[in-house]
Formats: structure tokens, sequence, C-alpha cells
């Protein structure tokens, strides 16, 4: 299951573990062209934590990571990209 992270919570939904968090918007079509398989690998894999954020709703997080073009995936392991 991929979970909605938002700018207040992503730093307490990353903090822990390995997170895949796509960045993505609705607009985007690439974007829901991806979500699908991201939806499959979240049922396939119990030891990766997927999350989502939508950047139009929550532009902070994206700007802290230089974000410049969607989709980005980003993987974090005990709050740190790697």
């Amino acid at each position: 299951m991929v979970d909605e992270v938002t700018d207040t919570t992503y730093a307490d939904e990353t903090k822990d573990g390995v997170v895949l968090t796509d960045f993505w918007a609705t607009w985007c079509g690439p974007c829901r062209m991806q979500s699908p398989v991201i939806e499959e690998l979240s049922e396939e894999n119990d030891a990766v934590k997927f999350m989502k954020m939508d950047v139009d709703a929550n532009p902070k997080t994206p700007q802290s990571y230089g974000i410049m073009a969607i989709p980005t995936l980003v993987i974090t392991k005990d709050g740190k990209v790697v």
C-alpha cells in the first residue's frame, strides 16, 4: 500500500527504515503511468515503506531536495537519502 505524505508528516514518516517516496502531481501523465507500478511493488515488498507526495500541495519537501521534474523517486534509509 502506498500512503500519502505531506510536508508536515514527511520527516516522521521517513525517519526509520527504507522508504521510497514518489513525488508526483495529478496533472502529470508519466506520474499516472508510474503509479500502478509503485502500487504493485508496495504489495510485493514489505521491507520498504512506499509513500507518495503531491508536489503541488506540498512544495516545501520537493524544494528541499532540489526536485525540478516529476515523477521523481527518492529512497531514504533512516531519514537520509541513499
